[in-house]
């Protein structure tokens, strides 16, 4: 499926496009991450609790600085945390153009369905997606 995909170029598809074309959440994982995790290769934390101006405060009560937040909100964003802030529409998704938020700068989102093609939320568009987002936020911040 990734393939055809890459392939016919469909997952480039603009997400006005893509939206008109599919309908529900199509789910695709191939075991990567999954592995990855168990490994240790990537770093796993469980989620911050809140932000203190430039820093997250983490569960066990430490603060870290932060220049920039990238929420990797996979299939299914489920982001109450960001509901007082006005970061989010009314179904609790986010105010976003491209997985750049619209209402704070230095905040990004990784991994939303169609943030800027098919296959946004898959780990082959979130690549992508996050070089994207990266070189937008550094370029903000010069």
């Amino acid at each position: 499926m990734h393939y055809w995909l890459h392939t016919l170029r469909l997952d480039l598809l603009p997400p006005s496009v893509l939206s008109k074309l599919i309908r529900g959440t199509l789910v695709f994982d191939t075991g990567i991450c999954s592995n990855a995790l168990k490994s240790g290769l990537l770093d796993e934390r469980p989620m911050f609790t809140r932000f203190d101006g430039d820093q997250v405060v983490w569960t066990d009560g430490t603060q870290e600085h932060v220049d920039s937040v990238i929420l990797a909100t996979g299939y299914r964003p489920n982001l109450p945390y960001l509901e007082g802030l006005g970061a989010l529409d009314a179904t609790g998704m986010p105010l976003h153009r491209r997985g750049i938020s619209l209402t704070h700068p230095g905040l990004a989102y990784l991994g939303v369905e169609f943030q800027r093609s098919f296959s946004s939320n898959t780990l082959r568009g979130v690549s992508r997606d996050a070089q994207y987002v990266a070189r937008a936020l550094a370029s903000a911040r010069r």
